[in-house]
This record gives C-alpha cells, structure tokens and sequence, in this order.
C-alpha cells in the first residue's frame, strides 16, 4: 500500500493544495489571509496566492507522519530564525491564529479531530485523503522518474 512516506514532500504537498482549493470549500483563505505575515520572524506576507492551501495541505501531512500535534507543536515546526540587527539569531514561532483557523476549517471538512490532551490527528477520512491522493501522484511519478519505481504498487513494464 502506498502511503505519504513514500512520496516526495514537495510533489505530496502540491498535488493536496491543488485538491483542497479544487474539492473543499471548507477551506479557504479568510478576509485577513491577504495582508497577514505567517510569523514574526518574517519580514513581509507570503507572496504566493494559493498559500493558505499550501499550509493546509502541509500540516495535513505533518498530522499523517508525525501523529497528533498540537498547535503550539506546529508554531515551533512551522517557526523560524530572525536576525535581528547586531544580537544573536533566535527562533521564534509561527503565527497560531494561521494554525489555528487552518485546522479549524479542516476539522469543519472532517479532516482533522481533536484528541484529548494530545492536540489533533487525521480522521480515516483524512488518511484516506492523502493516501488518494499519494497513490495517484506515485504512480504518475513512477513513470517519469525511474528512481521512484520501487515504489510503486503495480510492476511497470520496462521498454525494449
């Protein structure tokens, strides 16, 4: 079976930004997503106009590696280092009302479920979801780069 641990990051989170704004209209960037920095650390708002999906789909991917994880878990996992003028680099946080609203909404989509004490997971919904979907982008990688072929499911025939 094939499962997010078998695909690349990058191309996984791609292909589920590019699912959640197509199918979920649960999830959407509100009101204030435009002029809202992601954390103290950065100097200006993300320039990417599809960011917020982008986000989404990368902590729906944090929740199916890592477990379940709580915001302040994802603050620091999502933080960075700022420079200040001539003081030591310090890591600071990412914003938890992005967090937050992200994975509100994807619980309103029957994503994401709260667990006692533990902060949130993905519901067999939301593992299905990204399971889909990996399968789907393995298998078209799988005939592009031949690298990835291992891990495929179904044997590929070879040329010649």
């Amino acid at each position: 079976m094939v499962s997010a641990h078998r695909v690349p990051a990058s191309e996984l989170i791609k292909a589920l930004s590019q699912y959640l704004k197509e199918h979920v209209k649960e999830v959407s960037p509100p009101e204030w997503a435009g002029f809202v920095k992601t954390g103290v650390h950065k100097e200006r708002a993300p320039t990417d106009p599809d960011w917020w999906y982008v986000r989404a789909a990368s902590i729906m991917r944090k929740l199916y590696i890592h477990g379940p994880l709580g915001i302040e878990t994802l603050r620091t996992v999502y933080g960075g280092r700022k420079k200040k003028r001539k003081a030591m680099e310090h890591h600071y946080k990412a914003s938890g009302a992005v967090i937050r609203k992200i994975l509100q909404q994807l619980e309103i989509a029957g994503y994401v479920e709260k667990v006692d004490g533990e902060g949130r997971r993905l519901t067999p919904k939301g593992v299905s979801l990204v399971d889909k979907i990996a399968h789907r982008l393995l298998m078209g990688l799988a005939k592009q780069r031949p690298e990835l072929r291992k891990y495929s499911p179904i044997p590929l025939k070879r040329k010649g």
